[in-house]
């Protein structure tokens, strides 16, 4: 899996505040691939002016999310960034909970297991586990970032919205990708679909073309809802060996987990 190339452009909304929106837009293009941006490619990423985003950085660096090379126009994240994720996963007790269910689903199946949270138009990984037993499993770390529209991640959790906020969520993606929209629409109606059936939802190289792998949602005991995934190299897990042998794990495992945390697992319909 990658980080999604797409623009980040923050859109106006009546109840928000313009600036801020936008420096929230300028932190969120940097990636595991895009680890240093010029105010050029800041600029071209976000859709905002070159000198408004200049200013934006100047302030994100004051204020530690950000750092500046020494010399040049280059810009990184900054370590205020971590104390903010920081606080954020120490409040997602879900995660240790989810921790053993996680990593015992790993070593059996012989693929990454994954937990994530929607951010925006993508799934943020909150935790991962992999097997000890082979190099094959992808090696995604927590923080890395799933598209929403041709993920695993992203389909399980569209699919367990309730039809109205999915419908406003697919029409902003939509939306968002433009051309490639045409693209990405027949197969992602396709995994609704087998959502609806099945309970759980497939990305066969979609995402990534050398991994396949399979998501269920998880919905919190406040109706917060999350993603679980399993997934490897698609010559270990065709797509048949995802729907009989690892789709019926990861329901098993999610299901143990909602027990624990006092959630559930969305039903087929």
């Amino acid at each position: 899996m990658q980080a999604t190339e797409e623009s980040v452009a923050a859109v106006a909304k009546p109840d928000t505040v313009s600036a801020l929106e936008r420096g929230i837009a300028v932190l969120r293009c940097f990636t595991e691939t895009r680890r240093t941006l010029t105010s050029t490619e800041l600029s071209r990423l976000t859709g905002v002016p070159r000198p408004t985003v200049t200013r934006l950085a100047s302030t994100l660096v004051t204020l530690g999310l950000m750092k500046q090379e020494p010399e040049g126009d280059r810009y990184m994240l900054g370590p205020g960034v971590v104390s903010l994720a920081r606080v954020f996963l120490a409040g997602l007790d879900v995660r240790a909970i989810a921790r053993p269910h996680m990593q015992a689903l790993a070593e059996e199946a012989g693929g990454s297991v994954y937990l994530a949270v929607p951010d925006g138009l993508e799934m943020v990984i909150v935790e991962a586990c992999r097997p000890r037993t082979t190099m094959l499993a992808p090696r995604l770390d927590v923080g890395s970032r799933a598209p929403i529209a041709n993920s695993a991640l992203g389909r399980a959790y569209l699919w367990a919205l309730f039809p109205e906020e999915r419908a406003r969520l697919i029409e902003t993606l939509r939306l968002s990708r433009g051309s490639d929209w045409a693209a990405l629409e027949p197969p992602l109606k396709k995994a609704l679909e087998e959502g609806d059936r099945l309970g759980y939802c497939i990305s066969a190289g979609e995402f990534h073309r050398e991994i396949n792998s399979v998501s269920v949602p998880l919905v919190g005991p406040n109706g917060e809802v999350m993603s679980l995934n399993c997934g490897t190299a698609a010559f270990v897990y065709t797509e048949d060996h995802l729907r009989q042998e690892i789709a019926p794990r990861l329901l098993k495992m999610a299901g143990a987990l909602a027990a624990d945390i006092g959630g559930h697992v969305p039903a087929p319909r």
